[in-house]
């Protein structure tokens, strides 16, 4: 068994994860390459943490924009399903605990995608922390830092740049493995 279909797929996909930053439609080509290159680099390493904290943190993001989208799309079609109070009221109070609701609404989305971007990028970078004991290039780790400290951040918005950099290191990391691992991951148990 190869790594090379592993490494070049999960370079692709991490290419075009950084080009999905502009055009979100590669962005999700990019996640599907990623993760079957991670699964071939698991199983050539035969280290099953590499690809299963990858799919948790996927998992994770997929589910904190599936409940963002959801929230925000209830929120502004109108949530008395959720019990944000939208009714009939023409006074100023209605109106005021409209808006009130609909800024309610946007930011408790806000918060979910926030939590679980954060679990999502814990979990990459156990992955790539992963990835980087086996191959012996530290850029993984250091991406998967500047992953989860991104996460963080992107309260205040710097975080997205850090996240932009993360996936530009990710890429020169996966181009820069080298074909054979280094010793100490060849000689290390399963």
């Amino acid at each position: 068994m190869s790594m090379e279909p592993g490494k070049s797929l999960a370079g692709i996909g991490a290419l075009m994860l950084l080009i999905g930053s502009f055009v979100p439609f590669l962005g999700i080509v990019g996640f599907i390459l990623l993760m079957i290159g991670l699964k071939y680099l698991s199983d050539y390493y035969k280290d099953n943490g590499i690809f299963n904290n990858a799919l948790y943190g996927i998992i994770f993001g997929i589910i904190g924009v599936a409940a963002a989208a959801f929230l925000v799309i209830a929120v502004i079609f109108g949530g008395s399903f959720l019990g944000f109070g939208y009714g009939p009221g023409g006074d100023i109070s209605g109106i005021t605990g409209n808006v009130v609701a609909f800024f309610g609404g946007i930011l408790i989305a806000l918060v979910v995608a926030f939590i679980f971007y954060i679990l999502m990028a814990v979990y990459l970078r156990k992955a790539f922390d992963a990835l980087a004991a086996r191959t012996g290039v530290g850029m993984f780790r250091t991406a998967g830092l500047l992953l989860l400290l991104g996460a963080i951040l992107t309260i205040i918005l710097i975080g997205l740049i850090l996240i932009f950099v993360a996936w530009v290191l990710l890429t020169v990391a996966f181009f820069s493995m080298p074909t054979s691992p280094p010793p100490s991951a060849q000689a290390s148990p399963a």
